[in-house]
């Protein structure tokens, strides 16, 4: 799954060995990340507990997503304490959902699962939640924040479009699942932030786009050790590679072309969303705050595994790439 928008004390970020693997967050938001709790190793796995038990729903959310979430649950940590418990319930929403694809073995059980959410999130706009410990935390989000129900219906509507498993034909396909998934958690995370601001929506929409753009290329490496491979097919088909290619880790210059293209369409968007800057509330830096964090997170950890699987590619015009991080340099 974000930078700080204390970007004036870091510049843009590169996309290559001197940019992703060597340079650091500023000073301010390194220490105060250092200083938070990290993920606890216990006996107990969250997504085995069927109940809040002893801990409260609002603790299951926290614990859920500092296991699944870990970067996402840091970000939280830095919102607004009026808007924390929020953020929790909704991201904990989110990895429900994204956990799905890859914890059943048949697409049945998968659309069962998919149902249920679709199912919870009517219920709870007739203020009926299941006795289910995130359900309930949604519930007290949207009625707190009267979030929108259609952002969140869309978030599941296109993970259960992704329980096939199918590349995606064009890089299109790509940013609408990107769009419909990440950027539609921004909308819902400015509308608990008590944001609503067409530039703001305009920045979320593409700083959204490409952090699913990005998430599909460091997750390249995983989908190929489960003979699985979801980047874009026209792309693919442009430079004449094929998915075999990439099971086979082959590194010629035609497969470092189509990582760079699409790491190049995550560049263009968020140099879309860097243009707004000077429009977006001040008080929505704090969300994307959350998923530029991610986007850095994401690209380094993309970047060791594409060395490692592809060293030929740590080499290659990939270094070219400048992504212009943080997308709002201002301080927060």
């Amino acid at each position: 799954m974000a930078a700080s928008v204390q970007g004036s004390a870091w510049g843009p970020l590169r996309l290559g060995i001197p940019g992703l693997c060597c340079r650091r967050p500023p000073l301010g938001l390194y220490a105060r990340v250092r200083r938070l709790p990290g993920p606890e190793v216990s006996g107990r796995s969250v997504a085995a507990a069927s109940g809040p038990g002893t801990w409260g729903t609002d603790h299951y959310c926290l614990e859920l997503l500092r296991k699944r979430d870990y970067e996402g649950y840091l970000c939280s940590l830095l919102l607004p304490a009026e808007s924390r418990s929020s953020v929790f319930a909704l991201r904990a929403f989110n990895v429900e959902l994204a956990q799905v694809k890859d914890s059943v073995s048949e697409k049945t059980i998968g659309l069962m699962r998919i149902q249920f959410w679709k199912k919870t999130v009517e219920d709870i706009y007739c203020d009926k939640p299941p006795h289910q410990p995130v359900a309930i935390e949604l519930w007290k989000a949207v009625k707190r924040h009267n979030l929108t129900k259609r952002w969140l219906m869309k978030i599941i509507d296109e993970r259960e479009k992704n329980l096939d498993d199918k590349a995606y034909r064009n890089i299109k396909e790509l940013e609408n699942y990107a769009e419909n998934t990440q950027s539609s958690l921004l909308y819902l995370t400015l509308e608990i932030l008590g944001i609503k601001d067409v530039h703001a929506d305009h920045a979320a929409s593409h700083i959204g786009k490409a952090q699913g753009i990005v998430t599909c290329l460091r997750a390249t490496p995983y989908h190929g050790s489960r003979r699985k491979v979801f980047l874009p097919m026209d792309i693919c088909m442009l430079h004449g590679v094929s998915q075999e290619d990439f099971l086979r880790r082959n590194r010629d210059k035609n497969v470092r072309d189509v990582i760079y293209d699409i790491a190049s369409q995550a560049h263009l968007h968020l140099k879309h969303a860097r243009s707004f800057h000077k429009s977006v509330p001040v008080k929505a830096f704090p969300a994307f705050l959350q998923t530029e964090y991610k986007v850095i997170e994401e690209a380094q950890r993309w970047w060791k595994d594409l060395c490692k699987n592809w060293p030929g590619t740590c080499e290659s015009d990939v270094s070219r790439i400048n992504i212009p991080l943080p997308a709002f340099p201002h301080e927060w």
